[in-house]
């Protein structure tokens, strides 16, 4: 009975906040009707920054923006597939353990985090935009370095909630870039592999060199060490890379299962990300009043990409050894 009633509560909250968030968003576009957008947001019947036509009512872009359901739909089934599980301390991402229903609550909050954006146009929507998407980025790397450098449950957590706070102060106040030219949520794509690496590969010379991976990451994405190495007033922050460097001072006492699944969400994201660059305003393929929009896939498929690493992350165990 017991687990009956954990497997219902986490689902349960999980389907009580999609209805709660739907119930608010249309009560205050009711209300407010959204008049207030943000200056670089353009009028309606023109056509937004991600392609779609901007539209009155409620929603502003409903493509772009119902199509973040996706991400809620996936915390769900992550809540779903915890609640029925049993919790143990060493699994960290099964049953209700804190860091699994972290991540599932991550994801589902980016829907409501990029629907916001696309759905009212306002200034505090592109800022819970990016506050979704920090929120989601900086658990595995965090997940990761707490395992490496051997500490406790409750130090990552301090340190997690701390700087998704920083951020959100930052960001609010100084807008992108946080006032230092830094983009966190592009940084911690690079932290992620790189501590993933360092989790794969953990070696004394090894931990040194990691750094260098980040640069790998870089030049996936379009961007050059050369044009790093020039700019050090833009991309000073490449000196993070060497981050999990300090704090991985021992090898993880774990093992993950890399085939296929980190691989799959890999893939789906890079290809999303190729598809993203499609669906902004002036590239040759936008069609504003399409009802396939390329920024409505990327947001499908980097649901998809966030369920391939849950799914790879839950592989995690103790080596045999």
């Amino acid at each position: 009975m017991l687990n009956q009633i954990r497997e219902v509560s986490l689902f349960a909250r999980g389907l009580i906040a999609t209805v709660l968030f739907f119930v608010i968003y249309f009560s205050l576009a009711a209300t407010l009707g959204w008049q207030n957008a943000a200056a670089w947001e353009p009028s309606i019947g023109e056509i937004s920054r991600w392609c779609e036509r901007v539209r009155a009512g409620p929603i502003r872009e409903p493509v772009n923006a119902l199509s973040n359901v996706a991400f809620m739909m996936a915390g769900l089934w992550m809540l779903w597939i915890l609640g029925k599980e049993k919790r143990t301390e060493a699994d960290w991402f099964k049953g209700s353990h804190p860091v699994a229903v972290l991540y599932a609550c991550a994801v589902w909050f980016l829907g409501p985090g990029s629907l916001v954006m696309h759905g009212t146009h306002a200034a505090w929507g592109g800022w819970l935009d990016n506050l979704s998407m920090v929120s989601f980025i900086l658990i595995p790397w965090m997940v990761n370095l707490t395992q490496l450098g051997r500490h406790s449950l409750a130090q990552f957590f301090i340190a997690y909630f701390a700087v998704v706070a920083a951020y959100g102060l930052l960001r609010g106040y100084f807008g992108w870039g946080l006032g230092i030219n830094l983009d966190l949520f592009g940084l911690s794509i690079a932290l992620w592999i790189i501590s993933e690496s360092l989790y794969r590969f953990w070696s004394p010379w090894y931990r040194w060199l990691s750094g260098l991976v980040g640069f790998i990451v870089a030049i996936v994405f379009g961007l050059s060490p050369v044009t790093m190495i020039e700019n050090p007033g833009n991309y000073w922050w490449v000196i993070l890379f060497w981050l999990p460097a300090l704090i991985a001072r021992h090898p993880t006492e774990r093992r993950r299962d890399y085939l296929p699944w980190f691989f799959m969400g890999v893939s789906f994201y890079l290809l999303a990300f190729v598809i993203w660059q499609t669906g902004r305003t002036g590239h040759p393929s936008c069609n504003p009043d399409s009802l396939i929009q390329a920024h409505g896939i990327w947001h499908l498929m980097t649901a998809l990409a966030t369920v391939c690493f849950f799914v790879f992350l839950r592989t995690e165990a103790k080596h045999d050894r």
